[in-house]
């Protein structure tokens, strides 16, 4: 009897490990008839602090780069359009000098350099996601002191001077907003302006905003008065809180879209204040475990699960456009690893695997509660003359492209209908959001779209920890394909591949770079197609294996 229980538990000791170990082995089955729903470039936003990069160098450079990676236009925005200074670019401060007064305290507008930002985008196809900000020095209840110098390692709260405070006269403050929306449409065409996107402010519940919540929505209500009566066709929106899952947070987002509904509006005394579109942010929370980054993703998605829920909780506001005005890893984009060594992630491919992870999850929420979720910003773009990788959050250093950018070079690829995908690793969505990704496995997950003649796979191998971990034989079966022979591409972001930061650290990482150096380092910071070959589908079905390091993203393209 003993031996037979023993053999029995030693039966069930094999089964138990078979089956862990068929578990461990990805699959993704992919049908190319099962759509989902639109596929939504909602990844084609982008923002930062420092709005008078965007007509530098490298600056330009990068732009016209994000411009040509998506087939709609991309939408930007940028804080600080209205603060006063000379235009010279720091690490958080940004100026335009758009308002100022002459002694006898009468306005005096000066529209050349938030031109040659808008300028910039326009030319480009680029759309602003426009920020009606900051505080001008002569408006401002506290104008001393006014310019910060603020850099990395120094408090937060050392940038928030004279820009952060409401206006000493809301009436100029109106009129400021409607004269730069009568000159926008004046320079640039009202069809074109009526394509933009107004928002007044940013994170109003945090350090940005040093008024009360009622001072904030007679801001609000002044600058849409002002906007409308330039162009009553212009779309405006907010709230753009931080920390959206809090419950002051929530108190405030709930408030103001009340105050927009039914409460009495400041410069009209009517009822209600425009409102086209909410705008929230979420971020993450990485961290530092036993000398590695421990990546947390839970916050930045419980963020947005907080924003689509109140926006759909409002028959008013259910169907307005959702924008995520920032949604990131974490909060500072200018806070390098060498003071923020929980921000290490960000030059190799751990910020690519997050980013492809993320947003698969982000069009998961939007599903479920049934929103018109139109934009996500990735805080993200480029800080001029500034050592090289750094650690900054940002798409390209020194004009070299880093990994992450390549994500959205895959995404650009991306369209038409997305495409029911399946993986028996990718972690189910309410884990995520319960736990973020600290499992002892890896995420393999997948998304999927298909398009007239064209379908594209996206697969990533995240994990929260920066840590080594196996390379995955993923096996992705395809069913349904429209034809019996077609080209497969594939292009793969890893260590090898797409990956600038790799080179440039087996170059000795070098400050100063040679010509040659840099035009190395430039094109490894390109998109790298591993493969690409003719196959035949046998009746309409085709099985693509892969290998996919931690922390890789890959992009399986058919076109027939």
């Amino acid at each position: 009897m003993y031996k037979t229980l023993l053999r029995f538990f030693f039966a069930l000791i094999i089964l138990h490990v078979e089956v862990a170990t068929h578990a461990q082995s990805p699959e993704i089955k992919v049908d190319l008839n099962q759509e989902i729903g639109p596929m939504k470039n909602v990844w084609a936003w982008f923002g930062y602090d420092e709005p008078n990069y965007t007509y530098m160098k490298d600056g330009k450079k990068l732009l016209t780069e994000i411009a040509a990676l998506s087939p709609s236009p991309v939408y930007v925005r940028t804080h600080s359009l209205l603060v006063t200074g000379d235009g010279t670019a720091a690490l958080k401060w940004g100026s335009t000098n758009a308002y100022t007064e002459d002694a006898t305290e009468k306005p005096v507008y000066n529209w050349k350099i938030v031109d040659s930002i808008f300028d910039a985008y326009v030319s480009r196809g680029m759309k602003p996601l426009a920020q009606i900000g900051f505080m001008p020095e002569a408006l401002s209840t506290h104008p001393t002191p006014y310019r910060h110098y603020w850099k990395p390692g120094d408090p937060y709260t050392n940038i928030i001077t004279g820009w952060a405070y409401p206006p000493k006269d809301y009436t100029k403050w109106r009129n400021l907003v409607y004269e730069w929306v009568k000159h926008s449409v004046e320079r640039y065409g009202q069809k074109e302006v009526e394509s933009w996107y107004w928002e007044v402010w940013n994170e109003p519940n945090g350090a940005y905003w040093k008024g009360t919540q009622e001072e904030f929505f007679k801001l609000y209500d002044y600058a849409a008065d002002g906007l409308k009566s330039a162009l009553p066709t212009a779309k405006i929106g907010g709230i753009n809180i931080a920390g959206t899952r809090g419950k002051g947070a929530v108190d405030w987002t709930n408030n103001f879209i009340k105050h927009c509904i039914s409460g009495t509006n400041y410069a009209t005394g009517k009822k209600g204040s425009p409102l086209d579109a909410i705008l929230f942010h979420a971020k993450g929370s990485p961290k530092v475990v036993d000398g590695a980054v421990r990546m947390d993703m839970a916050p930045q998605l419980n963020d947005i699960k907080t924003g689509f829920e109140i926006t759909a909780s409002y028959p008013e506001t259910k169907h307005l456009p959702i924008i995520i005005g920032e949604s990131d890893p974490e909060g500072c984009a200018a806070c390098g690893m060498a003071t923020n060594p929980e921000n290490a992630y960000r030059n190799g491919t751990m910020y690519s695997s997050y980013t492809a992870a993320t947003f698969a999850r982000k069009y998961l929420l939007a599903d479920k509660a049934k929103i018109n979720f139109l934009g996500a910003v990735s805080w993200s773009f480029e800080f001029e003359n500034q050592p090289w990788f750094y650690g900054f959050r940002d798409l390209s250093t020194n004009g070299v492209n880093k990994p992450v950018l390549n994500v959205f070079r895959m995404f650009g690829m991306m369209s038409g209908k997305r495409i029911l995908a399946l993986s028996n690793r990718m972690y189910p969505l309410q884990d995520v959001l319960n736990n973020s990704i600290h499992g002892s496995q890896s995420d393999i997950g997948a998304l999927a779209t298909k398009d007239t003649k064209k379908a594209a796979i996206m697969l990533w191998n995240y994990h929260d920890d920066d840590r080594p971990g196996p390379t995955e034989n993923l096996m992705v079966k395809i069913d349904n394909i429209p034809a019996k022979t077609v080209l497969l591409s594939i292009y793969l972001i890893d260590k090898q591949n797409s990956n600038s930061y790799e080179v440039w650290k087996k170059m000795g990482s070098p400050q100063t770079p040679t010509k040659q150096q840099i035009t190395t380092l430039e094109k490894s910071g390109k998109l790298k197609r591993i493969s690409s070959t003719k196959i035949k589908t046998s009746l309409g079905k085709a099985i693509v294996p892969l290998k996919l390091e931690r922390q890789a993203v890959a992009l399986v393209k058919l076109t027939w």
